[in-house]
């Protein structure tokens, strides 16, 4: 997949924020710095790159700035791919009660290395729906409501202890697989802050791994600025 760059008015912005400094600037006196007098479009572009998170704007303290240069550097020389994972809707982290119908709702624009991948083949996208793995663990980060949750859907033959996307009676769930080899069971477990009854799921039962989860992809904390 070709590399996608920021926007070049965007770069422009980028560029000038870390080599001279944007705070206390007008949005005109931005516009005649990058060669574009336009407010509205400096205003437009300066809330892309907000919500891209590559500038955090503190409009109390009046500061534009990049939160992480060398993180900014990267895109400024196309260093990173942005990769187009397919969202194909909600999964529930408590009961299995979510159906799990695959109906692409869009596509998750995630960089290759927050994924660790080159490419997005066999990868998809859920939202997570509730609280019952927001004490599991996936490379370092939790599983909160309204995360979403990058599966590996050519990986449907977990270990145990992997976090699993499965689905039960066309209910699509997260949660921690475990094989119970005594009782001959699937056993799928919560990692949460309250109390979730185990899932257990026999050998007759309508239940199938529709991938693992390798990656969480955090919800923004950072709202959007209206400048």
């Amino acid at each position: 997949m070709e590399a996608q760059r920021v926007h070049p008015l965007q770069e422009k912005l980028l560029a000038l924020a870390k080599t001279r400094g944007i705070s206390g600037l007008s949005l005109r006196e931005i516009g005649r710095l990058v060669g574009d007098p336009s407010p509205q479009k400096i205003k437009h572009h300066l809330q892309q790159l907000e919500k891209r998170g590559l500038l955090k704007i503190d409009k109390v303290k009046g500061t534009i700035a990049p939160p992480n240069e060398g993180w900014i550097d990267g895109f400024l020389t196309g260093g990173k791919r942005l990769l187009a994972i397919p969202i194909v809707g909600v999964a529930n982290c408590g009961p299995a009660e979510v159906f799990a119908e695959e109906n692409r709702v869009g596509y998750l624009r995630v960089s290759n290395s927050l994924v660790h991948r080159q490419s997005n083949r066999g990868l998809f996208a859920v939202r997570a729906d509730g609280f019952s793995m927001n004490q599991a663990k996936v490379h370092g980060a939790t599983i909160d409501n309204g995360d979403y949750l990058i599966v590996d859907g050519e990986d449907r033959e977990p270990r145990d202890g992997d976090v699993v996307l499965s689905v039960i009676d066309g209910s699509a769930n997260v949660k921690r697989f475990h094989i119970d080899k005594t009782h001959k069971q699937v056993v799928l477990t919560s990692d949460s802050s309250e109390d979730f009854a185990p899932i257990y799921v026999g050998a007759d039962d309508d239940f199938f791994i529709n991938g693992k989860v390798i990656e969480v992809i955090k919800r923004p904390t950072v709202p959007g600025s209206s400048l």
